[in-house]
């Protein structure tokens, strides 16, 4: 049998795969399903359908139900246009800190969790401990879905399933869930002179943005309920971060795409959102068309992600804070794929090492006592695993 490696050292190792979205992660894939099958874990491989990524799914232990999953992404986002002080796809140590891209967000966790699989299966585990590797998730949650309903039969059923997101090994119940289109605003060309005949495509997207602001405003002022108290923003807010279009300055601009986005507090009706959307989408559309017939509006759902509801008192809340010792509430406002696992049907939490402040950042760090308190917990998992 193989040597085992070091937390750090898989850590090194998954963070020299430039695993960025819009490239393939199937070496990093490749790399893991072949260690840990040395160290006779069992594996299952999901493949995306369209492009060369996948997710793998791994068991240790008895094969029986009631285990752990652990849960992280392997993709990351670019390093384009960041100034780094050293290579992003190298570890580097200094000032208490592991530098490379990943490490944080969250390579960190997913070495740890690697580790612990391997640990379980050769030391032996009362309960088994699962791991699950998505991709695509810095795109939108897109891989955690399809990963959950390929393996869902491929091993016994787990009970527990802890999204190890950098939380700085708090124990997260609950966060907003997510939904973005693609908003193309197709208008009817004609020189700005005549714009009354024309259908601007930029002023027209202007209309739903401005719709935006007012809604944001009206939830901002609004009494938020209990649920939507916990959170910052405590209300669903909604977004437009990229904009483009428009041929001439003197022209009616006959394309207007944006990325029209919103998250959804989990005190709220995520489809009744949807539906008030689309409503005034459509009205919008219709104003357009009574200028144009040809002008129209494409929407295209770019990704849909749940929310994660607190469940006090069940096995991942408890077991993740009976390790930690953390008793204390923590919500977020960002999305994680625990919501995709609690839609599951999987009792879920999100804790792993690392500040969320330092994902996505040139020079992206996690602080060393970070990284050995994620090995601390999961020691102690092992221990849980074993009583």
């Amino acid at each position: 049998m193989p040597s085992k490696l070091t937390p750090y050292e898989i850590m090194e190792k998954l963070v020299s795969f430039p695993t960025v979205s819009r490239d393939t992660n199937l070496p990093l894939i490749d790399w893991v399903e072949d260690y840990l099958t040395s160290h006779g874990v069992q594996t299952f491989r999901h493949l995306h359908a369209d492009e060369p990524k996948a997710g793998l799914w791994a068991h240790a232990g008895p094969m029986e139900e009631g285990g752990v999953i652990l849960s992280g992404h392997t993709d990351v986002v670019p390093v384009d246009g960041q100034k780094w002080a050293s290579d992003p796809f190298t570890v580097t140590e200094r000032d208490g800190r592991y530098y490379g891209r990943g490490c944080c967000d969250m390579k960190g966790f997913d070495a740890l969790a690697i580790w612990a699989v391997v640990e379980a299966q050769t030391n032996g585990t009362t309960r088994p401990l699962q791991l699950a590797l998505t991709y695509d998730e810095e795109i939108g949650l897109v891989g955690a879905d399809p990963l959950l309903r390929d393996a869902s039969d491929k091993f016994p059923r787990a009970s527990t399933a802890i999204i190890g997101e950098p939380t700085t090994m708090q124990a997260v119940t609950g966060h907003k869930g997510g939904m973005a289109w693609t908003m193309h605003f197709h208008g009817y060309e004609i020189h700005s002179s005549l714009s009354h005949r024309g259908v601007s495509a930029i002023m027209e997207g202007a209309r739903l943005i401005q719709w935006a602001n007012e809604v944001n405003a009206e939830s901002a002022a609004a009494e938020p309920n209990e649920i939507n108290a916990l959170f910052e923003p405590p209300w669903s807010n909604l977004h437009v971060g990229m904009i483009e279009g428009g041929t001439a300055h003197n022209i009616t601009a006959k394309d207007c795409e944006f990325v029209f986005s919103i998250r959804v507090a989990p005190g709220d009706d995520p489809e009744a959102w949807r539906k008030r959307i689309m409503d005034k989408v459509a009205e919008v559309e219709a104003g357009m068309k009574a200028i144009h017939p040809d002008a129209w509006i494409e929407v295209t759902e770019r990704f849909a992600g749940p929310g994660l509801f607190s469940e006090p008192g069940g096995p991942a809340e408890t077991l993740v804070r009976q390790i930690t010792g953390d008793n204390a509430r923590h919500v977020v406002s960002y999305g994680t794929e625990a919501g995709y696992f609690q839609a599951h049907r999987f009792d879920s939490v999100v804790c792993g090492p690392g500040n969320i402040e330092q994902a996505h950042q040139p020079d992206e760090f996690i602080e060393i006592d970070q990284f050995n308190a994620g090995h601390d917990f999961m020691r102690r998992l092992l221990d849980r695993l074993n009583q």
